[in-house]
Parts: structure tokens; sequence; C-alpha cells
């Protein structure tokens, strides 16, 4: 990854030349090896470059508790393009996440392009399935797990904010959690379908509506979605496929909402497979995790065949949330190697020999 200064998209200006009906004979012939090496040479000196710079930009960045996830990916990116990075973090990991951070043990994953180390400059506890106080049951109130964190749902959390800083530039909704994962749509309780919705899907609608009065005009808010939104993805169960769609169509939503109301731009990425610390989870133990199956399968049948990094998703990302994408919004940006266009498993026993050449 590198660092704003040189994260340059280059626009290459290319020269063009002309034959008048007077030059045509000889020299006409070396006329077009001439436009030819002044092709070339402006492919090699672009012209103009564009800079992704975020100093002075605020982000906040929902569903961050470790180094492995997309959420901090994210948040690393957006510090290498200069911008002042907080974090919301679920409450029965923050103390984990706090002290893991005191204690340097996130040091090396911190570290940025230039040698200096990324600055989460404050934690805040967040539980995104509770938008006011009045939302929480006295069983998560008076849970130990809780303790310490007396004001965590979604309001509380953007009053921190705004007490904090006042305005924010960019929002990033990094997180999801469906009970029944595991279990097939068919064996999926009303409960367990309604609780993946409520924490993966309308946590962003609750967080544009209690977030977006605090976002400067220019802003940009992001989250992150699944091909399992579209496709089917045995294994990615209990109503999370259904609650990446109903993200989706929320994102467009928003997009026009958010727009006219805040001026901010609205997206989702739509990411690959990620060995994440949450991602690992889902799935039996002992045996080969259902993320494992997803990250061998994509890339044996995506388009590129390569490793998808965390850092890919997060510079994407910094794309999205940069004055270079302040004409993009409501869009579902797909990194996944091109897994989202294949049609077919090239790695399917009926698909033997057809790929020879290729």
């Amino acid at each position: 990854f590198q660092p704003c200064a040189q994260l340059m998209v280059p626009l290459v200006l290319l020269a063009l030349g002309s034959v008048s009906s007077a030059a045509r004979g000889a020299s006409a012939f070396r006329a077009p090896v001439a436009r030819q090496a002044t092709s070339l040479a402006a492919r090699s000196t672009p012209q103009m470059t564009l800079p992704i710079d975020l100093t002075g930009k605020v982000a906040f960045v929902a569903g961050v508790a470790d180094s492995t996830g997309y959420g901090w990916a994210i948040a690393k990116a957006l510090a290498e393009a200069g911008a002042k990075i907080t974090v919301g973090t679920w409450p029965p990991v923050l103390g984990i996440f706090t002290k893991s951070l005191e204690q340097g043990k996130f040091d090396n994953d911190m570290v940025l392009s230039d040698g200096s180390k990324m600055v989460i400059e404050k934690v805040y506890p967040l539980d995104a399935v509770f938008d006011v106080p009045e939302d929480v049951p006295e069983e998560v109130k008076n849970n130990k797990r809780y303790a310490g964190c007396a004001s965590f749902t979604i309001s509380e959390c953007a009053a921190a904010v705004k007490a904090d800083y006042g305005k924010i530039d960019i929002l990033v909704h990094s997180l999801a959690n469906g009970p029944e994962v595991t279990k097939p749509l068919l064996e999926t309780s009303r409960k367990g379908y309604m609780a993946a919705s409520s924490a993966s899907a309308y946590s962003f609608v609750s967080m544009m509506q209690k977030f977006g009065p605090l976002m400067n005009k220019g802003g940009s808010a992001v989250s992150l979605t699944y091909i399992a939104s579209e496709r089917v993805i045995p294994g990615y169960g209990g109503g999370m496929s259904s609650a990446k769609a109903q993200l989706e169509s929320d994102t467009r939503v928003l997009a026009f909402e958010a727009g006219r109301k805040y001026g901010v731009t609205v997206n989702t990425i739509s990411a690959g497979a990620l060995k994440s610390r949450a991602a690992s989870a889902i799935g039996e133990k002992g045996e080969k995790s259902f993320i494992e199956y997803a990250i061998d399968y994509a890339k044996a049948n995506a388009c590129l065949e390569k490793d998808l990094y965390s850092d890919d998703v997060g510079q994407v990302a910094a794309f999205l949330c940069s004055p270079l994408a302040g004409a993009v919004t409501g869009v579902t940006m797909y990194v996944d190697n091109g897994l989202h266009a294949m049609g077919l498993a090239v790695d399917s026993k009926a698909m033997e020999g057809s790929m020879k050449g290729n």
C-alpha cells in the first residue's frame, strides 16, 4: 500500500499527429512512426496525477476489534491518506482491544509506508443493534461483558463523537452478525433472521440517521457487503444473505436521501472472502471453516488467480472516501478479483478439459 502522496491516478494525455495532403508521399510513411513514438513517450511520462489526500478529515470506522479484518484495513488506508482515525468497538471485546493497543500487540500492523504508525485517536464503545438507551434490555445492562460501558448505543456514540470532534467527514460501517449464520435458511428462526437484519443492515440505516447530521458536506459513507446478496452461497446462512441484499438496497436509497439532505456520498464494497477473526467463526470447530472453503474457491475460479488482501479493500475504500469519487454514489463496488463476474466454476469436474490453453 502506498502513502497518500503516492496514491496517484495518472491521466495520460496522448499526443495526436496528422499528415496533411500536401505532405503525402515518402514522408507519409514516416509520420505514423513519429506519432507512435510520441504516444509511447506520453504513456511513460504522465502529464497529470491526482493524489488521494484526506489530511484534516475525520473518520469514524465502526466494527474494529482487531487487526485482521476489513475495518482495520480501511482505517489504515484512510490513515495513509492523512485522515484522523476514530473507531467504534463492540463492548464485550472493547477491553481486550484497547489493552492490546496499549501493550503494542498491534504495532507491526499499524506501521504506515513512511515508517510512522497509524494513530487511533479514540476508541468508542458501540453496539450497533441498539439505537437509543431505551432499547437496551436489563440483561444486557447487567451483563458483566458490558461492565464499564455505560453509553454504547448508536445515538450515544454519535453524541460522544460530536462532543469530541464536532463534525466528521467519513463514516465506515464494517460490522455484521448473524447468530444463526451456520444454519440453512430453511432452518433459520424468525428471531435469528431478524437479528441478522438488525445487526448487519438496519445498523447502517441507523448510523446514517445519527451520524448524518455530523457529516460535513462532501463527506462519504461506506459499508461492506458480500456476493451472497445476489448469488447462492451455501454455508452463509441464518438470513445473512438476505441482510446483505437489504444493505445493498438501502445503500441506493440512502445515497439519494442522504445525498439530498447532507450532501454526502453513500456506497458499499462487495468484498471477497477474507480469513478475519469474525469470518473464521463461521463453521464447525475442528473442521475446515466456511471462509477457508470460500477463499480456496475464489482463488480457483476468480478472473484473477491471486490472493485477495484486506489492503485491496482498504485502498478502494480510501478512493471512495476521497474527492476523486465525489460523483460516485449509490454503488456496490466489487473488490473480489472478479469472482462476481463468473458464471461457471472453472475448477468443477464438469469443466475438466475445457480450459486448455486458458
